[in-house]
């Protein structure tokens, strides 16, 4: 008889998540969701685990978060994987992290292609090992021809930094009279950063408890509805995902405005 409860209360709390999708997928789904996974330390230290095990169970979460954003229509997903900061980390966990990408495309890549997804990435390419880069570089190069949601990962990324390099680029451009004075406006300017191209960010989700950016898309960020949840990112689920668009689908965006 428990056995049958508990088949009940899981097939009724599925059916009550494809209701919600389907809701969800009737009004506006934010564009471009933009994702700080943090916790997988932490989700370790509770299991008496080592942290690079939260690193691992955190990329089974990637993988079917990924899928519910491709079906609820989003068209960007933006990962914040590995910072800039991130290389002061003990040296066995950067190692292990530099493998998750090539351990993470290797079984999910195939499924990526058939999905329509398209694979991109943002950070300093210098710096990463090569099994590194060769895994996110064959990603993308396999789905440069997909048009649906664009996988992009923050690797190896930092906004500070990326502001600075692209006010320098600016610089250049004027020195070299590429650019005059009265050309840069607030979209010349977002066309020297690294998510050129991309539309800014709808919706932020923070996982974990923290309350801050970390150096993270600090310009791109400028009018986006954050969402932050205690969840550690292991724990996260497509509920979790569906809950912060609905929060989204319920807010007033006013852009400054009244």
């Amino acid at each position: 008889m428990l056995d049958k409860m508990k088949l009940w209360k899981s097939n009724n709390t599925s059916s009550n998540l494809r209701d919600r999708i389907s809701t969800i997928k009737e009004q506006q789904v934010p564009e471009h969701v933009a994702i700080i996974m943090d916790g997988n330390g932490r989700w370790a230290k509770k299991r008496a685990m080592p942290r690079i095990a939260g690193h691992h169970e955190g990329m089974k979460v990637v993988r079917k978060i990924t899928k519910l954003a491709n079906e609820l229509g989003v068209r960007t997903l933006t990962l914040y994987a590995f910072s800039t900061e991130n290389w002061k980390r003990p040296k066995m966990e950067v190692d292990y992290l530099m493998k998750l990408p090539e351990e993470f495309l290797g079984s999910f890549l195939p499924e990526l292609v058939e999905e329509n997804v398209q694979v991109k990435m943002m950070g300093y390419r210098e710096n990463l090992p090569s099994h590194t880069l060769n895994a996110l570089e064959k990603a993308i190069h396999d789905t440069r021809d997909n048009n649906g949601l664009i996988l992009n990962f923050a690797l190896n990324y930092g906004s500070r930094a990326e502001i600075l390099e692209a006010v320098k680029n600016v610089l250049n451009d004027y020195k070299s009279g590429i650019m005059k004075d009265d050309e840069l406006n607030e979209d010349v300017f977002s066309s020297y950063l690294m998510t050129n191209g991309l539309k800014d960010p709808d919706l932020l989700i923070r996982t974990s408890g923290e309350i801050r950016l970390s150096n993270f898309m600090l310009w791109q960020l400028a009018y986006t509805e954050f969402w932050f949840t205690d969840v550690l990112w292991p724990d996260f689920s497509e509920e979790h995902l569906v809950e912060a668009i609905e929060v989204f689908q319920n807010r007033q965006r006013r852009f400054g405005g009244v």
